[in-house]
This record gives C-alpha cells, structure tokens and sequence, in this order.
C-alpha cells in the first residue's frame, strides 16, 4: 500500500523539478455554482499534465542497475509525455507504446522529449498488453500510469499543495480513469484532514471506476469514444481501487457535451486552456452531478494537452449552441441580382456571412434554381430567429444543416 509518508517522500524529490501549480480562485465558477471554487490549475504543469509528478518519482526510485536498461509505458498521451521528459532529464532509454488513436499532439509532445514511440492497440488496455510484452523482451522497467505505489504516491503531492494552499477546503473534485491521481489526491487529504469530502468525475463514455465502485470490485468496462481520451481507461488499478474504497467519497459521470461545454467555458471565461479529461471535474460541478452548495472547493484540471482540431470543434459546437454560430440553406432562382438580394437581407439584420456555398446541381436543385449554403457568426438564438423571419419574409425556405 501506499503511506501519507510515501506522498511527502515523493514531494522532496520532486521539489523543483515539478511545478507547484497554481491554486485560481474563480469568480465566474463561483457564481455559477454557488460556492468558492478554486481550480488546482494541473494543466499549466510541465509536459502539461499532473502525470509527470508520478512518473518522475517512480523512475526516481529506480536502481543504477535499472536505469541502465530502460523503462517502458504505455500511455494515450499524458503519461507518456511524463514518462519521456523524466527519462530525458536522468538521460535513460524509453519506448513508449500508445494507441493508434492517440492524439497526433501528443505523439509529436513524446517524440520531443527524445522517446522512442510504438503505435499498437486501438485503445489503452491494447497497448498496455504489447507494452508488457515488450519489456519481458527487453528487461526495461515498466512504469505504469497508474497502479503503482510510487505514481501514486507522486500524484498525490497535488493533494499536498491543495491543503497547503486551502487550509479550510471542504471538497475536492478529481478527475478519474485509472485511478492513479485520485487514489494519491484521496490519500494525501484524508490522512490529514478526514473531513474533507472527494469525489472522483469519470466520462460516461468509460466509466470503469464507477462501475467498480459500484458492485465492488474491480470491473472491466467496454469504452464508447470519448473526447476525454486521459480518463478512457477500460480497468481501473487493483491498487488504486482499494485506496479509491478507502478514501473516496463517490464516483460521478459526465457526458460529452458536458465536457465539450465545460472546455468552452474554461477558455472563454478563465483563459484557460484544459483537455476534455481535464475539464471533467469542473464538468461534474456545474451540472450539479453532486449536492454541493455553499462550499469551498478545488477543481482539479489535471491537464492540457489538446488537439489543435479538437479545440477547432468545440469552439464551433459551442458557438452553436450560444447561438452565436448558424449554417443554413435556402432555395432561390438561378437569376443574376439573387444572391446579392439575399446577403443584403443578411447585412441588414446585423449577421455577419462566414461562408457561401452556391449549388447549381444536386439531387435536390430544381432546373433554374440554385441551393445556398450559408455560415452566419450571430448574436444570440434571438438574433437568428430574426435573420431568420427577415428571409422567410421575403419567400426564402430556411432548412437548417447540423
């Protein structure tokens, strides 16, 4: 098992090799939610997650002997980054195996800090089995990402500095897939202040550890895709779920719109910006997944690392759904002056046209006529409505496209 000891340990080892991450209060969540937020800002760490803590304690733990041969893990992204650059400081061999899927940031991020990357598996536990069989092969030592008791005991010095930073905390919210971050954060709170209440946030989309929590034992789940790729963790750790039973109050989920949303709202109103298994957390808190009002708070975001594309997508659904995005079609005769007729309409309601698409053929074009495709950035739902009947006055037929 791990020790509260075990936790300060890793803190000496780690002293400035790690960032101590900032504590934020936020205003804006505060207000939403009710009570005192502060979010544990993980993602500003190096490699841009909480994962280095752990993993530099455990290769740090390792004998001379062991150095000289290596370590292998196995990672969707942020363990592995974690894994590189402490292996890169200590200048030791490291092959890190990720799925297929993985994000091509974090491929890139791991390759940098001078690991040697192998793409197996379509989802974590796959590539876990061949990162197995590859160090039997070759005699380097595994570093799990997350059921280990020096990982554990590294990322639970997050838990140190939340206690140290908010004496009088009275929740936590962590992020969840294997366990690893949760069982340390649990840990390193409770045995110093019990009355402290954490909740562990999984994706609904992989909800191994609820799962396990709830019928008790450690479960296998089937993954669903999910945005929130660091917390897709099909099987939770034998270690981290007996320190989870222990130390942790419950296990929420969240969905993905839920996620996507929270990220959106993490970047626009803080200025920040956090991964889909980073914002989780926060997630679970403004869609009140749990009772919680009037308390002081810490939001863990645990991370950072996010696909240029990804946060493309979600900018775009969240201005969908603020109303501050619309993409339409209409109808109109294939007449010199009918587009221009059109647009003009649109600049005197005060939209502005993002992008024009005009269709002259198509299964659904009449001889004579053409289909538009228009991109609008709107106010508000009320702003499009208006667009909307500005058109509809005129005789255009509005047919809305996802």
């Amino acid at each position: 098992m791990v020790s509260i000891q075990d936790v300060f340990a890793a803190r000496k080892k780690m002293k400035g090799i790690v960032h101590e991450t900032p504590l934020d209060y936020s205003r804006t969540f505060s207000e939403f939610t009710n009570n005192e937020v502060y979010l544990k800002l993980e993602n500003l760490q190096k490699t841009g997650s909480f994962k280095v803590r752990g993993s530099y304690n455990k290769i740090m733990s390792l004998s001379e002997a062991e150095l000289r041969k290596g370590v292998i893990a196995a990672s969707a992204g942020n363990h592995a980054q974690g894994v590189a650059y402490s292996s890169s400081m200590l200048q030791i061999p490291c092959t890190i195996v990720m799925p297929k899927g993985a994000p091509l940031s974090k491929v890139a991020a791991t390759k940098g800090y001078g690991a040697q990357v192998e793409l197996q598996g379509n989802v974590f536990d796959e590539a876990l089995a061949y990162a197995l069989q590859l160090k039997e092969k070759t005699g380097a030592t595994f570093v799990h990402a997350f059921d280990d008791a020096a990982i554990i005991a590294g990322q639970g010095t997050v838990g140190l500095e939340i206690l140290e930073g908010i004496p009088d905390v009275e929740v936590i919210l962590c992020p969840a897939g294997g366990g690893g971050l949760l069982a340390g954060v649990a840990l390193a709170i409770k045995e110093q202040k019990p009355s402290v209440k954490v909740y562990g946030v999984q994706a609904i989309a992989c909800p191994s550890i609820k799962k396990s929590w709830d019928e008790k034992q450690v479960t296998t789940v089937d993954a669903l895709p999910t945005m929130a790729d660091g917390i897709a963790v099909r099987r939770p750790g034998e270690l981290t779920f007996q320190l989870i039973q222990k130390y942790v109050d419950d296990i929420v989920t969240v969905d993905e719109m839920e996620i996507a949303r929270t990220m959106l709202m993490v970047l626009e109103r803080s200025k920040l910006l956090v991964e889909g298994s980073g914002a989780s957390a926060l997630a679970a808190l403004l869609y009140k997944k749990l009772p919680i009002e009037g308390e002081k708070i810490a939001v863990i975001l645990s991370g950072g690392n996010v696909d240029v594309n990804v946060i493309a997508r979600i900018i775009e659904r969240g201005m969908v759904e603020a109303g501050r995005f619309v993409h339409f079609s209409t109808t109109l005769p294939d007449k010199p002056g009918q587009l221009q007729r059109v647009l003009q309409i649109i600049a005197e309601a005060g939209a502005n046209v993002l992008n024009v698409q005009h269709e002259r053929i198509g299964m659904k074009v009449f001889p004579g006529y053409a289909e538009l495709h228009l991109s609008l950035e709107t106010k508000d739902q009320a702003h499009i409505d208006q667009v909307f009947e500005k058109l509809q006055q005129k005789g255009y037929c509005i047919q809305m496209i996802e």
